[in-house]
């Protein structure tokens, strides 16, 4: 597949930023934290282990964890600019996620789109008919 290691480069991205980030926004219980954490770390993780499988449909798995991951990240920068969360790291955490999430989409876009497509090989075409003026004349 193509763009391989760029997926799982961002990917891993994604988990390393999501190790940060569980920590900044502690979940009210228990299970709330576990449920981030497999978000945040283990799916991409997972979403990497797949891509370097070669799987088409990976890719595009990669674009939808992406448009959650960016969706969840606009919404953050949104409640920290609008006064309702404090300023600090989580705002530089959550700018840094959402361009690699919109990284993720971009690349993942186009390797599905370059897998779906696929490459055409040139076949052996039929020969070319004689033309008219080529032919002889008795």
């Amino acid at each position: 597949m193509r763009y391989t290691w760029a997926l799982i480069g961002l990917l891993t991205g994604l988990s390393l930023i999501g190790a940060t980030t569980t920590h900044l926004a502690p979940a009210a219980t228990e299970a709330g934290q576990i449920g981030w954490m497999l978000y945040l770390i283990v799916t991409p993780i997972v979403l990497a282990c797949l891509v370097r499988m070669g799987w088409t449909w990976t890719a595009m798995a990669c674009v939808i964890y992406g448009t959650v991951g960016l969706a969840l990240d606009l919404s953050t920068l949104a409640s920290i600019m609008g006064g309702q969360s404090e300023i600090g790291s989580l705002l530089l955490v959550s700018a840094m996620s959402g361009a690699v999430n919109f990284s993720l989409i971009l690349f993942g876009g186009r390797a599905f789109l370059h897998e779906s497509l696929g490459t055409v090989h040139p076949g052996s075409h039929p020969p070319s008919p004689p033309s008219p003026s080529s032919s002889s004349q008795s």
